[in-house]
């Protein structure tokens, strides 16, 4: 995937690990291409096509990231593309999408109503369906995050990482653990989105039915059956945070680190800064999953509460 994706730096937060009594590192894949993560597993996915599977061209569905991800990837590789988009998804994020030449196609109240027209489209037109999670090669591409961590971060402890669908934890987790089995892979949800959370525990499938949060990135009603074979074969913990948690991380993340992160991409420093881990002493990763914000629509749910908070 060398030339197609940025390998994204990874800091050292002074303040954030004197304020939490961990010692964190942030993962920025906010300065990824396309400004989050999923660009990875679209990649990854379609340098798998044949050229018959190229010339029929890739549809997707998505909330936002994935779908430019997609996008992207397909505008590289010279093949036609479609995304499906809830009706709900943010303007920039379709905008973004449209910019890296896909037809955008919004239909749906959510992700899962929006898959389902991606899968009837697919069909009827036969075009490669690139799932935003549950499949074997967009989370391998996902799991290069983990590579990198390790690359840059030999002796990481732990890796705290936002959980929708589980595509990016389970391809992080896959990777890191091959090559560190002690290594301690954390999932973080909102509460109001805990799908991955119940099914991981419950070790089996537990559907959300109408998943709200700030972080529009993790609203997946249930995690795919093959992220959730692999999360509970590697996933180690889990943890959940609150809107307004998640509203006062995104602050902080602008306000001290001058980092602009959308919900699904503060949610692991929420998580940290709210002690819901003991991860006190250890040396740890927070994946920053991504930076695409409405900033309007960021600035109407921000309340004086989280900024006081924060």
């Amino acid at each position: 995937m060398n030339g197609h994706v940025h390998r994204t730096p990874i800091v050292h937060s002074q303040t954030f690990s004197r304020m939490t009594g961990a010692e964190l590192f942030l993962k920025l894949e906010n300065m990824q291409r396309t400004g989050a993560f999923k660009v990875r597993g679209a990649m990854n996915k379609i340098a798998t096509l044949s050229a018959a599977e190229r010339a029929a061209g890739v549809v997707t569905a998505s909330a936002g990231n994935h779908a430019q991800g997609v996008a992207l990837a397909a505008a590289q590789a010279g093949i036609p593309s479609v995304v499906v988009m809830p009706t709900g998804a943010p303007e920039a994020k379709v905008m973004a999408t449209e910019g890296y030449g896909s037809k955008v196609i919004l239909h749906g109240a959510n992700y899962d109503e929006a898959f389902e027209e991606a899968n009837r489209i697919a069909r009827s037109e036969g075009a490669t369906l690139v799932h935003a999670f549950d499949d074997p090669h967009v989370i391998a591409g996902q799991g290069t995050v983990g590579l990198e961590i390790l690359d840059d971060l030999p002796d990481v402890e732990a890796i705290l990482v936002p959980v929708g669908g589980g595509g990016l934890i389970s391809g992080i987790a896959l990777a890191a653990k091959t090559v560190r089995p002690d290594i301690r892979i954390i999932g973080v949800q909102p509460e109001n989105a805990s799908s991955g959370y119940r099914s991981w525990l419950g070790k089996t499938v537990a559907p959300v039915d109408k998943p709200t949060s700030v972080a529009d990135g993790l609203l997946v009603k249930k995690p795919g059956k093959l992220t959730l074979q692999m999360m509970l074969k590697h996933v180690d913990d889990f943890a959940l945070v609150s809107e307004e948690e998640i509203a006062a991380a995104m602050v902080m993340l602008l306000e001290r680190a001058k980092v602009l992160a959308e919900g699904a991409g503060a949610v692991c420093l929420a998580a940290v800064m709210n002690r819901k881990l003991g991860l006190e002493g250890r040396k740890t990763a927070l994946v920053l999953s991504g930076g695409n914000v409405d900033l309007l629509r960021w600035a109407h749910t921000i309340s004086p509460k989280a900024m006081h908070h924060a």
